[in-house]
C-alpha cells in the first residue's frame, strides 16, 4: 500500500509540473504575440514576393543556378535585378534578408506580412529554407515553394511543403530551353491537379523572353481548374515599350479568366523606370486591364537592387494615380487574401 501510495504522490507532481510547463509556455507565447500585435499595429502593407536567404551555410547549403544568357531583346538591361549600371548606378544595394531581418524590416515600415518566395538562384529546389523561415513567424509569413515537375519525387515535395504551412507553388523555368513543353508535359498536369486539390496558389515566374507561348497554357490550366487561384509574377513581364505598356490584346485570355491574378514588382519598376517610363502609369494600366481585385505589390527584395524600405516607399509611390480603395487593395488586401497568413 506504501508504495502505490508513493507511485500515486509521483504521478500527481509531474502532472503538476506538466501542467505549470504548459501554463508558462502558454502565458510566453500570449506575451510574444502580445508584443508582435503592438509592433504591427500600424501596419498597411502586403508583402507578396519576398525571397529569404539563410546565413547558414551548413545547415541550408547553397547551390547557386546560372543566369540564362540575355538576349538583346531581353528587359533585364543594367540597372534591373541587381545588375550594375542605369539608375541604380554602378554599385546597387542588393540585400538578402533572413527571416529574421525581414521581420525587423517589416515591423519599421508597416508591413503587415509577406509570402516568402523559394530563391530558386540559390537554392534551387531545395525548399527546406523557405518553409523553415516561415513558419518563424507564422503570423506574418507564409511560404510558395519552387518545384521541377521533371524532378523525381516532386509530388511528395509538394505535399509535405503543404503539410508545413506552404501556401503555394512555383513554376520557375530559368534554365529550362522550352518552357512551354516543360510547363504542360504530363508531368506537369499531374503538379497542377495536386496544387487544385491541396488547395495552393500557383505561381509561374515571368519569363523574360516567350511570354506568349505561355499564355495559352495557362488559360488552359485556369479553364480546367476554375477554384485553382493562379497569380503571374512579374505582370507576366510586358514590354512596356508597346503600346499601353505591352498590355494589349495579347493578355486578354489572361484577363478573361478571373482566377488569374498579377503581382506588380520592384522588378517591374526597375525595368519600366530604365525605359524613362512613370511606374505609376503602368499600374494604372494594369489595374485597369486586370480590375483592382486582381492587381498586388511584391517587393522582390533578395533579388531587385534597393533596400526594404526604398522599396515600400517605390510602391506606395508607384499608386498615386489609384484611388484609395484600389491603393488598399494593391498595398494589401489582394495580396493578404491570396498569400497571408490569417493574422496578416
Amino acid at each position: 500500500m506504501r508504495a502505490n501510495w508513493k507511485i500515486r504522490r509521483l504521478i500527481l507532481i509531474l502532472a503538476a509540473t506538466s501542467a505549470i510547463q504548459a501554463c508558462t509556455a502558454q502565458a510566453g507565447a500570449e506575451v510574444e504575440r502580445s508584443g508582435d500585435a503592438e509592433q504591427f499595429a500600424d501596419c498597411n502593407v502586403f508583402d507578396s514576393h519576398a525571397h529569404l536567404i539563410s546565413d547558414d551555410l551548413e545547415k541550408y547549403p547553397r547551390n547557386p543556378l546560372q543566369e540564362e544568357p540575355r538576349s538583346a531583346n531581353s528587359p533585364f538591361k543594367p540597372g534591373t535585378v541587381g545588375q550594375p549600371g542605369g539608375m541604380h548606378g554602378p554599385n546597387p544595394v542588393n540585400e538578402k534578408p533572413t527571416a529574421e531581418q525581414m521581420y525587423g524590416w517589416m515591423a519599421e515600415e508597416g508591413v503587415c506580412g509577406i509570402a516568402a518566395v523559394q530563391k530558386g538562384m540559390i537554392y534551387r529546389t531545395d525548399n527546406r529554407y523557405i518553409i523553415d523561415a516561415a513558419k518563424l513567424f507564422p503570423d506574418r509569413m507564409t511560404s510558395v515553394i519552387i518545384i521541377d515537375p521533371d524532378e523525381a519525387g516532386t509530388l511528395d515535395t509538394i505535399r509535405d511543403a503543404a503539410k508545413n504551412g506552404a501556401v503555394g507553388i512555383r513554376f520557375f523555368g530559368v534554365g529550362v530551353h522550352d518552357k512551354a513543353a516543360w510547363m504542360s508535359s504530363p508531368a506537369s498536369q499531374e503538379v497542377w491537379q495536386l496544387a487544385d486539390e491541396l488547395g495552393l496558389v500557383v505561381t509561374i515566374e515571368g519569363p523574360a523572353t516567350g511570354r506568349d507561348e505561355l499564355i495559352p497554357i495557362v488559360t488552359a490550366m485556369a479553364d480546367k481548374y476554375p477554384n485553382l487561384t493562379i497569380v503571374l509574377d512579374h505582370v507576366f513581364m510586358p514590354d512596356v515599350t508597346q503600346p499601353n505598356f505591352g498590355i494589349g490584346a495579347n493578355y486578354e485570355p489572361l484577363v478573361a479568366r478571373k482566377n488569374i491574378a498579377v503581382k506588380f514588382t520592384s522588378l517591374n519598376m526597375d525595368v519600366i523606370r530604365e525605359q524613362g517610363i512613370a511606374p505609376e502609369q503602368v499600374l494604372r494600366r494594369t489595374v485597369d486591364v486586370f480590375g483592382p481585385d486582381r492587381v498586388m505589390w511584391g517587393s522582390d527584395i533578395g533579388t531587385s537592387s534597393g533596400t526594404f524600405k526604398e522599396m515600400v516607399e517605390r510602391a506606395k509611390a508607384s499608386a498615386a494615380l489609384l484611388n484609395d480603395e484600389e491603393r488598399r487593395k494593391y498595398l494589401h488586401d489582394v495580396g493578404a487574401r491570396i498569400f497571408g497568413a490569417k493574422q496578416s
